[in-house]
Order: C-alpha cells, then structure tokens, then sequence
C-alpha cells in the first residue's frame, strides 16, 4: 500500500491458529510493511502465552484483560489483579472487555461486572479500555457514561459494527474507533456509513486476525498483513493519500497508546 509502516492495533497472536507458524505470520506481516501490532488477552489464563509473544518482538505489545463471552469464569477478577499485570511495560491496554448480546455466552449481570471491573483498572493506570460490543448498544453506551461521572477514561471501540447513536455516545466521551477488514465486506454499508462520519484524528485500524479477513483475501485465514487492505479500504472510503491514512492512524494509535514508543513505529 505505502512506504510507510502500518500499524495494525488489533491481533490475536496467541490464537491456536498460529501454532504452527507464527514466527512465519509476524515475518510476512514485517515484509508487507507491518511495525507495531498489539496482540490481545481473551482471558486471564491466557495472559502469560499473551504476553510472551509481545516480549519476543521489539514491536509487538499485549494487553491484559478478558472478553465478554467468558464474563462467567471471571466473576471474580478484580481490578487490582488487572492493575498488577498491567505494570509490566509491554501492556499497552485493559481488555478485551465489554458486552456481546450476540451470544451471552456469559450472563448479562457476569458481563456487566466485569466490564466495571476492567473499566476501573483503565482509570487507574491510565492504560486505554479496548471495548467489545455487539448486540448491546444502549446497555454499552449507558455503563460507559454512568463510568465516565465517576473518573475519566481513555476508550477504544474496537472492531467497530455498532449504531451511529454508541458512536456519537462515545465520541462524546473522547473515545477512539476502530474498524477491521469488515469494512471491505460487500454488504457491510453500516459500518462504512461509521467510518465516513468518524472524525479523522478519532480512527485507527485492526484486523483482529485470525478473524475478519478482508477483501480480496476472503475465505483465507486472515494475518497482521492483509491491514494493509483494511488501510487501503479507508483511505478510499474518506478520499486520502495513502500516505497521510498511514501518518494520520499512527499519530491517532500513538496518542492512544501511549505507552507504546513512537520510535517503534518509525
């Protein structure tokens, strides 16, 4: 797509869909001009596997957390637990957290509790909240405000597929958005409609690999490299240079994720 580096904010590194290869994942994604990646917790018990692919590459960096399908095993997660792993300074963010309706594999109440949880360890070390939701808008949008009156936090809507009123009720609250090879589905026209209207110093963008593999590659396992056909969808979509897309997600990412070093990006 572009000289510059991407950057894709969003991957699974530790997912048994890798097993095998992940040396070889994290290189191609290298040589089609990937730098950092952020690979992300599904759950507690995974948080070491999690962290120990980021601590085996200069540019990769964690987070720590645990998604809302498995809400019900973590009932008992506190923040402190959270705020204790996140001192490590390869964790850049709390989560995956939040609420998926879709499924509830875990009990709404499960969810709902353990999302406050995750929320109070991203005030306290300032790290940004990566918010999952689906099915849930509402619900989502009215814990994140009711939060907000209690403490300020940074806010990450990730892999975005939500209404344009969580967007609005977000935004409001300095959240960042971010969007996925979604976005090059044929009949996707929802979430294109969201990127449009997002401000430009408000995005940046993932794949959320293994999942979600974009347009051309459909059908493919989807890898840190195909961000770059996320990239390329966007600065189509809003009408950039695929140099300024590139400048102005890594100063959006940076800004965010400020634990992760610019030079890591250079």
């Amino acid at each position: 797509m572009t000289d510059a580096m991407l950057i894709d904010s969003h991957v699974n590194l530790h997912h048994e869909a890798y097993a095998a290869d992940r040396a070889e994942v994290i290189a191609r994604a290298r040589q089609g001009g990937v730098g950092t990646m952020v690979t992300i917790c599904d759950k507690i018990e995974n948080a070491d596997a999690v962290l120990a692919v980021a601590e085996g590459d200069a540019d990769i960096y964690a987070t720590v957390g645990a998604h809302p399908h498995y809400a019900k095993d973590h009932a008992s997660l506190t923040a402190d637990e959270l705020i204790a792993r996140a001192q490590h300074p390869k964790i850049v963010g709390i989560g995956e957290c939040g609420l998926d309706l879709h499924y509830t594999f875990s009990p709404v109440g499960d969810q709902l509790s353990v999302f406050r949880t995750h929320i109070e360890a991203a005030r306290v070390t300032d790290l940004p909240l990566i918010v999952h939701t689906r099915e849930a808008d509402d619900l989502t949008g009215d814990l994140l405000e009711e939060e907000w009156e209690r403490g300020p936090f940074r806010i990450l809507m990730h892999c975005y597929t939500s209404g344009e009123r969580l967007a609005r009720r977000a935004l409001a609250l300095g959240a960042t958005v971010s969007f996925s090879g979604i976005m090059t589905f044929k009949n996707a026209n929802d979430v294109r409609a969201i990127a449009e209207i997002t401000p430009l110093d408000r995005v940046i963008l993932e794949t959320d690999c293994p999942y979600l593999t974009p347009v051309p590659h459909r059908g493919r396992r989807c890898e840190p490299v195909h961000v770059a056909d996320v990239y390329d969808a966007f600065a189509a979509l809003r009408g950039l240079p695929r140099e300024d897309c590139a400048a102005r997600i890594a100063e959006n990412f940076h800004r965010l994720f400020s634990r992760v070093p610019a030079k890591a990006h250079a």
